[in-house]
């Protein structure tokens, strides 16, 4: 069971996910009937480390700290910093003797430099999920889910996601009562699966499409409409294969796939800002029907409308 708690930092690591691992293991809880941690924040040889918003942070604790704990944390940090020697020894040495250890955001990057995600299923935020896998080709990355618990080693995205993680692993040593005690404090839900999606802004990039932008801007204004690869193709003055080809090649997907990204980019606005019912706005955007907007929904989010809305709304 997690008793005690060491985070490793080096220059150039995050505050914020630095903050979101004291905010889960420092705060003394005891009031609330929850156990308290023996906590610390360690650097090679204690040393003060410089934070990528540039300040920096006194440490009192060295690494020799690390073999105490039972759960080892890396917050965010500049993956393109070299990882001391001393981290990577004292994190083989953890996970020799079966310690917890949790990246949060970039720190999966320090455990891919020491070789700890190898032959394993892991995860990053978003914006550096490609680059992991092609720094770490031995790694199992998993895109766009909120964390990945593989053994004793839990990956996790951007900072929301490094809550997630750490609630996750007070469910698992202590019980959802525990859990969501812990959330309560931090005004965050107390429950959220490892597989869900990370929710990009803007899922749907911008296209420059040389001949079609026309189009695509008026396919975006329609969405309602049946919008079928003949009938564009004859908005578009070209045969189905031609159009289908060049769609191809100037948006680098299908027409299917374009619009059904749209639509269901469509359909998150309207959760998210409107109270419409789920089965006008699959209307709106052109599903059709409710268990239309559900499959797609739930397919790409890997949530159902309703349950996005209910995370994301902001219409009164």
């Amino acid at each position: 069971m997690i008793s005690n708690v060491a985070v490793i930092v080096f220059d150039e690591v995050s505050p914020f996910e630095l903050g979101v691992a004291c905010e889960a293991w420092a705060i003394d809880r005891s009031g609330d009937g929850l156990p308290v941690m023996d906590f610390a924040v360690c650097s090679p040889d204690g040393r003060p480390v410089r934070t990528i918003a540039g300040f920096d942070v006194a440490v009192q604790h060295g690494l020799d700290r690390v073999a105490e704990a039972d759960l080892v944390v890396l917050p965010a940090i500049s993956r393109n910093r070299d990882v001391p020697a001393e981290v990577v020894r004292a994190l083989h040495a953890a996970h020799d003797r079966g310690a917890r250890i949790l990246s949060i955001c970039s720190g999966a990057f320090v455990l891919g430099a020491a070789g700890l995600l190898d032959g394993r299923r892991c995860t990053t935020h978003w914006m550096h999920t490609a680059e992991l896998a092609e720094r770490f080709p031995a790694a199992q990355v998993v895109p766009e889910v909120l964390y990945v618990e593989d053994g004793t080693i839990l990956t996790s995205a951007g900072t929301a996601a490094g809550l997630d993680a750490c609630l996750h692993l007070w469910r698992q040593e202590f019980g959802s009562a525990a859990a969501n005690t812990v959330a309560r404090r931090m005004v965050v839900p107390p429950q959220r699966q490892g597989g869900q999606a990370q929710f990009i802004k803007d899922p749907v990039p911008e296209q420059r499409a040389e001949t079609l932008d026309p189009l695509l801007t008026w396919i975006v204004g329609h969405l309602n409409e049946p919008l079928d690869v003949d009938a564009l193709a004859r908005r578009a003055a070209m045969s189905p294969r031609t159009f289908a080809r060049r769609f191809r090649d100037e948006t680098g997907t299908t027409p299917h796939a374009w619009i059904t990204a749209r639509r269901l980019h469509r359909a998150e606005q309207l959760l998210e800002e409107t109270d419409l019912p789920v089965e006008r706005i699959a209307a709106d955007v052109g599903f059709g029907n409710a268990a239309t907007l559900r499959h797609h929904f739930t397919r790409i989010r890997r949530l159902s409308p309703q349950q996005y809305r209910r995370r994301f709304a902001t219409a009164s």
